[in-house]
Protein backbone atom coordinates (compact mmCIF):
# COMPACT_ATOMS: atom_id res chain seq x y z
CA UNK A 1 0.00 0.00 0.00
CA UNK A 2 1.26 3.33 -1.00
CA UNK A 3 2.26 5.73 1.28
CA UNK A 4 -0.02 8.47 1.72
CA UNK A 5 1.00 12.26 0.85
CA UNK A 6 -0.72 14.94 1.73
CA UNK A 7 -1.54 17.37 -1.41
CA UNK A 8 -0.56 20.70 0.20
CA UNK A 9 -1.67 22.38 -3.06
CA UNK A 10 -5.13 24.03 -3.39
CA UNK A 11 -7.85 21.75 -3.45
CA UNK A 12 -9.21 20.99 -6.83
CA UNK A 13 -13.00 20.21 -6.26
CA UNK A 14 -14.91 17.62 -8.13
CA UNK A 15 -17.63 18.55 -9.45
CA UNK A 16 -17.95 17.06 -13.29
CA UNK A 17 -17.64 13.31 -13.91
CA UNK A 18 -15.38 13.84 -16.71
CA UNK A 19 -13.01 15.24 -13.95
CA UNK A 20 -12.64 11.68 -12.68
CA UNK A 21 -12.24 10.43 -16.52
CA UNK A 22 -9.36 13.53 -17.26
CA UNK A 23 -7.55 12.18 -14.43
CA UNK A 24 -6.50 9.43 -16.79
CA UNK A 25 -6.17 11.01 -19.78
CA UNK A 26 -4.08 13.34 -18.52
CA UNK A 27 -1.58 10.40 -17.17
CA UNK A 28 -1.08 9.42 -21.01
CA UNK A 29 2.69 9.62 -21.98
CA UNK A 30 3.93 9.52 -25.57
CA UNK A 31 6.25 6.43 -25.88
CA UNK A 32 9.27 7.66 -25.93
CA UNK A 33 8.70 9.01 -22.41
CA UNK A 34 7.85 5.69 -21.05
CA UNK A 35 10.05 3.90 -17.71
CA UNK A 36 9.41 1.63 -15.32
CA UNK A 37 9.03 1.56 -11.61
CA UNK A 38 9.15 -1.17 -9.87
CA UNK A 39 7.83 -2.03 -5.83
CA UNK A 40 9.71 -4.79 -3.62
CA UNK A 41 8.14 -5.68 -0.08
CA UNK A 42 10.27 -8.03 2.09
CA UNK A 43 9.24 -10.07 5.53
CA UNK A 44 11.97 -9.48 8.14
CA UNK A 45 12.12 -11.76 10.84
CA UNK A 46 14.58 -12.48 14.23
CA UNK A 47 17.37 -14.40 12.83
CA UNK A 48 17.52 -15.98 15.89
CA UNK A 49 13.83 -17.43 16.18
CA UNK A 50 12.61 -16.55 12.82
CA UNK A 51 9.72 -14.61 14.15
CA UNK A 52 8.37 -11.09 12.89
CA UNK A 53 10.52 -8.23 13.82
CA UNK A 54 8.04 -5.64 15.32
CA UNK A 55 7.57 -1.80 14.48
CA UNK A 56 8.65 -0.78 17.73
CA UNK A 57 12.21 -2.01 18.65
CA UNK A 58 13.04 -3.18 15.63
CA UNK A 59 12.06 -2.03 12.01
CA UNK A 60 11.60 1.48 13.14
CA UNK A 61 15.10 1.35 14.21
CA UNK A 62 16.09 0.11 10.48
CA UNK A 63 14.59 2.95 9.26
CA UNK A 64 16.79 5.32 11.75
CA UNK A 65 19.79 3.75 10.60
CA UNK A 66 18.73 4.39 6.83
CA UNK A 67 18.43 7.95 7.16
CA UNK A 68 21.62 8.22 9.42
CA UNK A 69 23.98 6.12 7.24
CA UNK A 70 22.73 6.49 3.98
CA UNK A 71 21.19 10.35 3.32
CA UNK A 72 16.87 8.63 3.42
CA UNK A 73 15.04 11.80 4.75
CA UNK A 74 12.72 10.67 7.42
CA UNK A 75 8.88 10.57 7.00
CA UNK A 76 7.26 10.99 10.46
CA UNK A 77 3.61 10.73 11.75
CA UNK A 78 2.55 11.15 14.92
CA UNK A 79 6.32 11.48 16.37
CA UNK A 80 7.08 8.09 14.72
CA UNK A 81 9.29 7.23 12.43
CA UNK A 82 7.10 5.03 9.69
CA UNK A 83 8.55 6.29 5.99
CA UNK A 84 11.57 7.71 4.10
CA UNK A 85 12.01 9.71 1.07
CA UNK A 86 15.11 9.50 -0.99
CA UNK A 87 16.21 10.58 -5.02
CA UNK A 88 12.97 9.23 -6.76
CA UNK A 89 12.75 6.75 -4.21
CA UNK A 90 10.68 5.93 -0.87
CA UNK A 91 10.92 3.42 1.95
CA UNK A 92 7.54 2.86 3.69
CA UNK A 93 5.99 -0.27 5.61
CA UNK A 94 3.01 -2.33 5.16
CA UNK A 95 1.15 -2.82 8.07
CA UNK A 96 3.05 -6.00 9.82
CA UNK A 97 6.36 -3.67 9.07
CA UNK A 98 7.01 -5.49 5.97
CA UNK A 99 9.93 -3.06 4.55
CA UNK A 100 8.89 -1.88 0.93
CA UNK A 101 11.44 0.17 -1.63
CA UNK A 102 9.02 2.42 -4.05
CA UNK A 103 12.26 2.59 -6.32
CA UNK A 104 12.93 5.16 -8.76
CA UNK A 105 11.11 5.39 -12.20
CA UNK A 106 13.56 3.33 -14.67
CA UNK A 107 14.51 3.77 -18.34
CA UNK A 108 15.37 0.25 -18.25
CA UNK A 109 15.78 -2.88 -15.76
CA UNK A 110 19.60 -2.40 -15.53
CA UNK A 111 18.87 0.87 -13.70
CA UNK A 112 16.10 -1.09 -11.44
CA UNK A 113 19.09 -3.40 -10.68
CA UNK A 114 21.48 -1.14 -9.53
CA UNK A 115 19.03 0.68 -7.35
CA UNK A 116 17.97 -2.91 -5.35
CA UNK A 117 21.42 -4.14 -5.34
CA UNK A 118 22.53 -1.08 -3.34
CA UNK A 119 19.43 -1.45 -1.29
CA UNK A 120 20.31 -4.95 -0.40
CA UNK A 121 23.48 -3.95 0.60
CA UNK A 122 21.78 -1.22 2.92
CA UNK A 123 19.44 -3.43 4.18
CA UNK A 124 21.53 -6.35 4.96
CA UNK A 125 24.42 -4.38 6.50
CA UNK A 126 21.87 -2.73 9.08
CA UNK A 127 19.90 -6.19 9.58
CA UNK A 128 22.85 -7.69 10.05
CA UNK A 129 24.44 -5.34 12.81
CA UNK A 130 20.43 -6.02 14.89
CA UNK A 131 20.03 -9.69 14.50
CA UNK A 132 17.62 -9.08 11.70
CA UNK A 133 16.82 -11.30 8.50
CA UNK A 134 14.78 -10.16 5.45
CA UNK A 135 13.59 -13.17 3.64
CA UNK A 136 12.92 -13.78 0.18
CA UNK A 137 9.54 -15.32 0.88
CA UNK A 138 6.14 -14.04 0.04
CA UNK A 139 4.80 -14.49 3.46
CA UNK A 140 6.02 -14.09 6.92
CA UNK A 141 6.91 -17.86 8.03
CA UNK A 142 5.66 -18.48 11.59
CA UNK A 143 4.53 -15.26 13.67
CA UNK A 144 0.68 -15.82 13.83
CA UNK A 145 -1.81 -12.22 13.33
CA UNK A 146 -2.21 -11.99 16.91
CA UNK A 147 1.41 -12.36 17.49
CA UNK A 148 2.20 -9.41 15.22
CA UNK A 149 1.63 -5.68 16.10
CA UNK A 150 0.92 -3.25 13.72
CA UNK A 151 2.52 -0.43 12.40
CA UNK A 152 1.07 3.05 14.00
CA UNK A 153 -0.49 4.93 11.16
CA UNK A 154 -3.46 6.21 10.75
CA UNK A 155 -4.80 4.64 7.99
CA UNK A 156 -4.20 0.95 9.09
CA UNK A 157 -6.38 1.71 12.12
CA UNK A 158 -9.53 2.44 10.36
CA UNK A 159 -8.73 -0.42 7.01
CA UNK A 160 -7.68 -3.02 10.16
CA UNK A 161 -11.59 -3.14 11.98
CA UNK A 162 -12.68 -3.16 7.75
CA UNK A 163 -11.10 -5.82 6.93
CA UNK A 164 -13.12 -7.94 9.39
CA UNK A 165 -15.98 -7.19 8.54
CA UNK A 166 -15.77 -7.72 4.45
CA UNK A 167 -13.76 -10.84 4.70
CA UNK A 168 -12.10 -13.62 6.82
CA UNK A 169 -8.08 -12.91 5.44
CA UNK A 170 -7.63 -8.96 5.21
CA UNK A 171 -5.85 -8.92 8.15
CA UNK A 172 -3.32 -12.29 6.93
CA UNK A 173 -2.61 -9.51 3.59
CA UNK A 174 -1.74 -6.44 5.50
CA UNK A 175 0.47 -7.71 8.18
CA UNK A 176 1.30 -11.22 6.74
CA UNK A 177 2.37 -10.90 3.31
CA UNK A 178 4.84 -9.22 0.57
CA UNK A 179 4.54 -9.06 -2.87
CA UNK A 180 6.48 -7.28 -6.32
CA UNK A 181 4.73 -5.37 -8.10
CA UNK A 182 5.37 -3.41 -11.81
CA UNK A 183 4.47 -0.02 -12.70
CA UNK A 184 4.57 0.31 -16.56
CA UNK A 185 3.10 3.27 -18.51
CA UNK A 186 0.18 4.09 -21.07
CA UNK A 187 0.26 6.66 -24.52
CA UNK A 188 -3.70 6.71 -24.80
CA UNK A 189 -7.09 5.04 -23.39
CA UNK A 190 -6.59 2.38 -25.77
CA UNK A 191 -3.32 1.34 -24.71
CA UNK A 192 -4.21 1.44 -21.33
CA UNK A 193 -7.23 -0.76 -21.52
CA UNK A 194 -5.18 -3.19 -23.76
CA UNK A 195 -2.43 -3.57 -21.10
CA UNK A 196 -5.03 -4.08 -18.00
CA UNK A 197 -7.00 -6.32 -20.52
CA UNK A 198 -3.49 -8.20 -20.78
CA UNK A 199 -2.41 -7.99 -17.49
CA UNK A 200 -5.51 -8.89 -15.76
CA UNK A 201 -5.79 -12.08 -18.08
CA UNK A 202 -2.00 -13.22 -17.38
CA UNK A 203 -2.49 -12.85 -13.77
CA UNK A 204 -2.73 -17.09 -13.26
CA UNK A 205 0.49 -17.47 -15.04
CA UNK A 206 2.38 -14.29 -13.30
CA UNK A 207 0.82 -16.08 -10.15
CA UNK A 208 2.04 -19.55 -10.65
CA UNK A 209 5.59 -18.49 -12.14
CA UNK A 210 6.51 -16.44 -8.97
CA UNK A 211 4.34 -18.73 -6.64
CA UNK A 212 6.58 -18.49 -3.14
CA UNK A 213 4.44 -18.82 -0.09
CA UNK A 214 3.97 -21.89 1.08
CA UNK A 215 4.75 -21.71 4.39
CA UNK A 216 2.96 -19.41 7.54
CA UNK A 217 2.62 -19.88 10.79
CA UNK A 218 5.51 -22.07 11.01
CA UNK A 219 4.08 -25.06 9.02
CA UNK A 220 2.97 -25.60 5.25
CA UNK A 221 -0.66 -24.30 4.38
CA UNK A 222 -1.33 -26.09 1.50
CA UNK A 223 -0.55 -23.46 -1.14
CA UNK A 224 2.21 -22.83 -3.12
CA UNK A 225 0.78 -19.15 -2.99
CA UNK A 226 -0.95 -18.71 -0.17
CA UNK A 227 -0.42 -14.77 -0.42
CA UNK A 228 -1.86 -15.00 -3.70
CA UNK A 229 -5.44 -16.86 -1.72
CA UNK A 230 -5.47 -14.30 1.07
CA UNK A 231 -6.34 -12.28 -1.86
CA UNK A 232 -9.35 -14.10 -2.76
CA UNK A 233 -11.37 -13.70 0.68
CA UNK A 234 -9.81 -9.81 1.39
CA UNK A 235 -12.70 -7.37 0.15
CA UNK A 236 -14.85 -8.87 -2.99
CA UNK A 237 -15.77 -4.98 -3.71
CA UNK A 238 -11.49 -3.96 -4.38
CA UNK A 239 -9.87 -7.71 -4.89
CA UNK A 240 -9.00 -9.91 -7.85
CA UNK A 241 -10.39 -10.46 -11.66
CA UNK A 242 -12.19 -7.27 -12.89
CA UNK A 243 -15.01 -9.00 -15.41
CA UNK A 244 -15.38 -6.11 -17.17
CA UNK A 245 -12.12 -5.22 -18.50
CA UNK A 246 -12.34 -8.65 -20.85
CA UNK A 247 -14.77 -6.28 -22.59
CA UNK A 248 -13.47 -5.23 -25.89
CA UNK A 249 -15.38 -1.98 -25.88
CA UNK A 250 -14.00 -1.21 -22.18
CA UNK A 251 -12.47 2.42 -21.54
CA UNK A 252 -12.15 4.79 -18.68
CA UNK A 253 -14.96 5.06 -17.90
CA UNK A 254 -15.73 1.82 -16.95
CA UNK A 255 -12.78 2.22 -14.68
CA UNK A 256 -13.99 5.57 -12.95
CA UNK A 257 -18.02 3.31 -12.58
CA UNK A 258 -15.87 0.44 -10.84
CA UNK A 259 -14.53 2.74 -8.71
CA UNK A 260 -16.82 5.23 -7.70
CA UNK A 261 -19.11 2.06 -6.60
CA UNK A 262 -16.27 0.73 -4.30
CA UNK A 263 -16.43 1.76 -0.29
CA UNK A 264 -13.90 3.98 0.62
CA UNK A 265 -11.83 4.10 3.74
CA UNK A 266 -10.05 6.97 4.22
CA UNK A 267 -10.90 10.92 4.44
CA UNK A 268 -8.11 13.40 5.25
CA UNK A 269 -8.74 16.60 6.08
CA UNK A 270 -5.63 18.97 7.72
CA UNK A 271 -4.17 16.23 9.76
CA UNK A 272 -7.54 14.31 10.88
CA UNK A 273 -8.05 11.34 9.33
CA UNK A 274 -12.04 10.09 8.84
CA UNK A 275 -13.66 6.89 8.15
CA UNK A 276 -15.48 6.66 5.19
CA UNK A 277 -16.04 3.14 5.61
CA UNK A 278 -19.81 3.33 5.16
CA UNK A 279 -19.40 5.56 2.09
CA UNK A 280 -18.67 4.16 -1.78
CA UNK A 281 -17.15 7.38 -2.99
CA UNK A 282 -19.62 7.74 -5.27
CA UNK A 283 -22.19 8.80 -2.83
CA UNK A 284 -19.44 10.87 -1.17
CA UNK A 285 -19.08 13.08 -4.57
CA UNK A 286 -22.47 13.51 -5.20
CA UNK A 287 -23.41 14.27 -0.89
CA UNK A 288 -20.07 15.22 0.49
CA UNK A 289 -19.97 14.06 4.23
CA UNK A 290 -20.00 16.52 7.27
CA UNK A 291 -19.54 19.47 5.04
CA UNK A 292 -16.64 18.20 3.21
CA UNK A 293 -16.58 18.00 -0.61
CA UNK A 294 -14.65 15.44 -2.82
CA UNK A 295 -11.59 17.27 -4.09
CA UNK A 296 -9.26 15.35 -7.34
CA UNK A 297 -6.81 14.59 -4.18
CA UNK A 298 -9.43 12.54 -2.65
CA UNK A 299 -9.91 10.41 -5.67
CA UNK A 300 -6.83 9.98 -6.33
CA UNK A 301 -6.11 8.62 -2.63
CA UNK A 302 -8.84 6.31 -3.20
CA UNK A 303 -7.97 4.70 -6.21
CA UNK A 304 -4.62 3.55 -4.14
CA UNK A 305 -7.13 1.47 -1.98
CA UNK A 306 -8.13 -0.45 -4.68
CA UNK A 307 -6.93 -3.58 -5.18
CA UNK A 308 -6.97 -5.74 -8.12
CA UNK A 309 -4.80 -8.06 -9.69
CA UNK A 310 -4.13 -5.06 -12.51
CA UNK A 311 -4.69 -1.43 -11.30
CA UNK A 312 -5.63 1.61 -13.42
CA UNK A 313 -3.76 4.95 -11.54
CA UNK A 314 -1.83 7.39 -13.98
CA UNK A 315 0.08 4.11 -14.88
CA UNK A 316 -0.56 0.39 -14.87
CA UNK A 317 0.19 -1.66 -11.61
CA UNK A 318 0.78 -5.20 -12.32
CA UNK A 319 0.14 -7.05 -8.71
CA UNK A 320 -0.03 -10.50 -9.23
CA UNK A 321 3.07 -11.76 -7.98
CA UNK A 322 4.94 -13.23 -4.53
CA UNK A 323 7.81 -11.58 -3.29
CA UNK A 324 11.25 -13.42 -4.59
CA UNK A 325 14.60 -13.66 -3.53
CA UNK A 326 16.77 -11.25 -4.74
CA UNK A 327 18.12 -14.11 -7.18
CA UNK A 328 14.58 -13.47 -8.84
CA UNK A 329 13.13 -9.98 -7.86
CA UNK A 330 14.26 -8.38 -11.24
CA UNK A 331 12.60 -10.95 -13.05
CA UNK A 332 9.40 -9.52 -12.32
CA UNK A 333 10.30 -6.08 -13.76
CA UNK A 334 12.14 -7.86 -16.85
CA UNK A 335 9.06 -10.40 -17.71
CA UNK A 336 6.54 -6.83 -17.91
CA UNK A 337 8.78 -4.86 -19.51
CA UNK A 338 9.07 -7.41 -22.46
CA UNK A 339 5.56 -7.87 -22.62
CA UNK A 340 4.30 -4.76 -22.32
CA UNK A 341 6.93 -2.43 -23.77
CA UNK A 342 6.46 -4.30 -27.81
CA UNK A 343 3.07 -3.98 -29.67
CA UNK A 344 3.43 -7.36 -31.18
CA UNK A 345 4.60 -8.83 -27.94
CA UNK A 346 1.51 -7.57 -25.94
CA UNK A 347 -1.05 -8.79 -28.74
CA UNK A 348 1.17 -11.69 -28.51
CA UNK A 349 0.78 -12.54 -24.86
CA UNK A 350 -3.17 -11.47 -25.03
CA UNK A 351 -3.38 -15.00 -27.83
CA UNK A 352 -2.46 -17.11 -25.15
CA UNK A 353 -5.11 -16.14 -22.43
CA UNK A 354 -7.86 -14.74 -24.82
CA UNK A 355 -10.19 -17.92 -25.82
CA UNK A 356 -10.90 -18.39 -21.96
CA UNK A 357 -14.32 -18.00 -20.47
CA UNK A 358 -14.85 -15.92 -17.29
CA UNK A 359 -15.34 -19.04 -15.98
CA UNK A 360 -11.76 -20.55 -17.05
CA UNK A 361 -10.20 -17.33 -15.72
CA UNK A 362 -11.86 -17.79 -12.48
CA UNK A 363 -11.04 -21.03 -11.74
CA UNK A 364 -7.68 -21.18 -13.06
CA UNK A 365 -7.37 -18.07 -10.68
CA UNK A 366 -8.09 -19.95 -7.81
CA UNK A 367 -6.12 -22.99 -8.99
CA UNK A 368 -2.73 -21.81 -9.70
CA UNK A 369 -3.03 -20.67 -5.83
CA UNK A 370 -2.31 -24.20 -4.74
CA UNK A 371 -1.08 -25.49 -8.12
CA UNK A 372 0.92 -23.23 -10.09
CA UNK A 373 2.27 -24.25 -12.71
CA UNK A 374 0.94 -27.94 -12.83
CA UNK A 375 -3.13 -26.05 -12.96
CA UNK A 376 -4.89 -26.67 -16.56
CA UNK A 377 -6.76 -24.85 -18.32
CA UNK A 378 -8.61 -25.97 -21.16
CA UNK A 379 -6.52 -28.97 -21.27
CA UNK A 380 -3.23 -27.15 -20.97
CA UNK A 381 -0.62 -27.25 -18.36
CA UNK A 382 -0.05 -23.54 -17.40
CA UNK A 383 3.59 -24.50 -17.58
CA UNK A 384 3.24 -24.78 -21.00
CA UNK A 385 1.89 -20.68 -21.17
CA UNK A 386 4.43 -19.57 -18.79
CA UNK A 387 7.41 -20.46 -21.21
CA UNK A 388 5.45 -19.09 -24.46
CA UNK A 389 5.28 -16.29 -22.16
CA UNK A 390 8.86 -15.65 -21.17
CA UNK A 391 9.91 -16.28 -24.99
CA UNK A 392 7.34 -13.20 -25.58
CA UNK A 393 9.08 -11.52 -23.18
CA UNK A 394 12.71 -12.58 -23.84
CA UNK A 395 12.06 -11.44 -27.74
CA UNK A 396 10.75 -7.57 -26.41
CA UNK A 397 13.45 -7.44 -24.42
CA UNK A 398 16.08 -8.06 -27.17
CA UNK A 399 14.11 -5.71 -29.06
CA UNK A 400 14.89 -3.03 -27.09
CA UNK A 401 18.85 -3.83 -27.31
CA UNK A 402 19.28 -1.93 -24.02
CA UNK A 403 22.54 -3.29 -22.64
CA UNK A 404 24.65 -3.13 -19.06
CA UNK A 405 28.09 -2.83 -18.60
CA UNK A 406 29.12 -6.62 -19.37
CA UNK A 407 27.05 -6.16 -22.83
CA UNK A 408 23.93 -8.20 -21.44
CA UNK A 409 20.52 -7.35 -22.68
CA UNK A 410 17.93 -7.18 -20.02
CA UNK A 411 16.58 -10.82 -20.67
CA UNK A 412 19.72 -12.09 -18.56
CA UNK A 413 17.01 -11.05 -15.81
CA UNK A 414 14.97 -14.03 -17.20
CA UNK A 415 17.13 -16.65 -17.11
CA UNK A 416 16.50 -18.19 -13.88
CA UNK A 417 13.04 -18.29 -13.73
CA UNK A 418 13.56 -19.67 -17.15
CA UNK A 419 15.16 -22.28 -16.03
CA UNK A 420 12.78 -23.02 -12.95
CA UNK A 421 9.70 -22.63 -15.61
CA UNK A 422 11.60 -25.18 -17.76
CA UNK A 423 11.88 -27.52 -15.08
CA UNK A 424 8.19 -26.81 -14.32
CA UNK A 425 9.01 -25.61 -10.62
CA UNK A 426 7.94 -22.93 -9.25
CA UNK A 427 10.60 -21.33 -5.72
CA UNK A 428 8.18 -22.48 -3.29
CA UNK A 429 8.21 -25.97 -4.73
CA UNK A 430 12.04 -25.22 -4.18
CA UNK A 431 11.17 -24.01 -0.90
CA UNK A 432 8.91 -27.43 0.23
CA UNK A 433 11.90 -29.72 -0.68
CA UNK A 434 14.38 -28.63 1.43
CA UNK A 435 11.71 -27.56 4.70
CA UNK A 436 10.55 -31.72 4.19
CA UNK A 437 14.69 -32.67 3.61
CA UNK A 438 17.25 -31.14 4.84
CA UNK A 439 15.62 -28.24 6.72
CA UNK A 440 13.96 -30.81 8.68
CA UNK A 441 11.32 -28.23 9.16
CA UNK A 442 13.70 -26.25 11.18
CA UNK A 443 12.59 -22.74 11.07
CA UNK A 444 16.13 -21.44 11.82
CA UNK A 445 17.42 -23.43 8.99
CA UNK A 446 14.72 -21.76 6.67
CA UNK A 447 15.78 -17.99 7.96
CA UNK A 448 19.41 -19.23 6.85
CA UNK A 449 18.02 -20.03 3.68
CA UNK A 450 16.01 -17.67 2.76
CA UNK A 451 18.20 -15.02 4.15
CA UNK A 452 18.82 -11.91 1.63
CA UNK A 453 22.98 -11.87 1.45
CA UNK A 454 25.30 -9.06 0.54
CA UNK A 455 25.69 -9.02 -2.70
CA UNK A 456 28.90 -10.19 -4.83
Amino acid sequence: MSQYVADRSQPVPLDRYEQLVAYFETACKPRANWRIGTEYEKVAVWAESGRAVPFSGGIEEVLRRLADRHGWAPILEDGRLVALQGDGATVTLEPGAQLELSGQVCENVHCAHREFVEHQKQIVGIGDALGIAFLGLGMQPLSTLDEMDWVPKRRYAIMAPYMLRVGTLGQRMMKQTATVQVNLDYDSERDAMRKLRVGMGIAPLLTAMFANSPISDGRLNGFLSFRGHIWTDTDPARCGLLPFVFKESCGFTDYVDYALDVPMYFLVREGRWIDMTALTFRRFWKEGYQNERATLADWNAHLTTLFPETRLKTFIEVRSIDSQPPELMLAAPALVKGIFYEDDCLTAAWDLVKRWSWDDRVRLYHAVHRQALKARVGGIEVRELAHELLAIAGEGLARHGQLNADRDSEAVYLERLQELVRRGRCPAELIIEQWEGPWNRDMRRLVDGTAYRLPS
